[in-house]
């Protein structure tokens, strides 16, 4: 594990730092986690008193904190927290362990093209026509299908799937078990289906038909920009016609579903177990909490933000902020939930009307 001056981590964040400079460090560590090697993280006044258990001799703290008042022989003072964590953990990460080259247990198609600087772990198989930019780094067991274009500086880890014709830029990075490329999921009967019929109805069902499902294939694939990411055992199904497209810097986290013909704008983050049906229209920095769910064919403005558990079927303006099932504006969304919590007394009020005007109709 390699050790950082004080100096080089403030550098690095672009932060201030005071004492002795000089001193290394070789991990980061909570206050009271913290031995004389480590750097502790409190940068907020909350974690001040775990460093008194600890034994750390430098620190990340708050802007103004009295560092020598806490026995520290270094500080670097970080005025926002977690973008400092940000470029903390990029330092100190040391990434993924593949051996530079490309391991002899490696299938690589003769007409692929691997950029310079290239590390492929073994059992990775690469397809016919695949170009791969300079500095990628493939671990084990990953698979590129034939005619994928990735572009330079790719991390893709364990197991990781990209299909056929499939189109990635620069720093792209794909955890393990994603699956980029798959076929999307469109059936169809020959005569009208009992879906198509209630979506026009909103339910009424004139009869009730057996059908069997006719499958349509995917004829596009996966566009997507640079400074993407995708979560591990995340899925982005290929265009029936066109590309399905993830825009530059959207993030995607674990569990992540993107249905065919979707198109999701930049600089988005998807959390964990979002799932956009086809066909749909996601804006610029958009954000989706843990489950949220996009019907098809719908349009999702730029800077939306949705609170998990949201579920969008109907399009939503830009700026909007949703919660809830259905989705509505948040202030709604609460009103709603207090008019929800006062039902058991207003059921009992209700109640007690009803025995009043009981007994004065009986009275008359």
């Amino acid at each position: 594990m390699s050790s950082h001056t004080i100096r080089a981590i403030a550098t690095a964040l672009g932060a201030e730092a005071d004492g002795d400079l000089d001193l290394t460090v070789r991990r980061a560590a909570e206050p009271a986690m913290a031995g004389p090697d480590d750097l502790a993280l409190a940068m907020d006044p909350k974690y001040a008193e775990g460093l008194a258990r600890g034994a750390a001799r430098a620190a990340i703290l708050w802007a103004g904190a009295d560092w020598r008042g806490m026995g520290l022989r270094a500080v670097i003072f970080a005025p926002r927290s977690r973008y400092a964590m940000s470029g903390l953990t990029r330092l100190m990460d040391p990434g993924p362990d593949i051996a530079p080259g490309i391991h002899p247990m490696t299938v690589i198609d003769p007409s692929a093209t691997i950029g310079e600087g290239a590390a492929i772990g073994p059992f990775v198989t690469i397809g016919a026509g695949v170009r791969i930019g300079a500095r990628a780094r493939i671990a084990a067991h990953a698979s590129i299908a034939e005619g994928a274009v990735i572009g330079e500086d790719a991390l893709i880890l364990q197991g990781a799937r990209i299909g056929a014709r499939v189109s990635i830029g620069d720093r792209f990075i794909c955890q393990p078990g994603a699956v980029i490329g798959a076929d999307g999921f469109s059936f169809v009967t020959p005569e009208r289906s009992g879906v198509e019929e209630i979506r026009s109805t909103l339910g009424k069902r004139d009869e009730i038909r057996q059908q069997s499902w006719t499958r349509i294939h995917s004829l596009g694939a996966v566009s997507i920009g640079d400074d993407v990411e995708i979560g591990a055992n995340s899925c982005i199904d290929r265009g029936t016609i066109r590309d399905t497209s993830i825009g530059s810097g959207t993030k995607l986290d674990n569990l992540v579903h993107i249905g065919h013909n979707v198109q999701v704008g930049r600089d988005c983050l998807l959390c964990g177990q979002v799932g956009i049906a086809g066909s749909s229209r996601i804006g610029d920095r958009v954000v989706m909490g843990g489950q949220c769910g996009v019907n098809d064919n719908i349009f999702v403005g730029d800077d939306v933000i949705a609170g998990g558990a949201t579920k969008i079927f109907t399009n939503a303006p830009a700026g909007r902020v949703l919660l809830g099932y259905p989705a509505v504006k948040m202030e709604t969304h609460v009103e709603m939930q207090k008019a929800l919590r006062r039902l058991p007394r207003l059921a009992a009020t209700v109640a007690e009307l009803q025995k009043a005007v009981s007994k004065t109709g009986q009275s008359d």
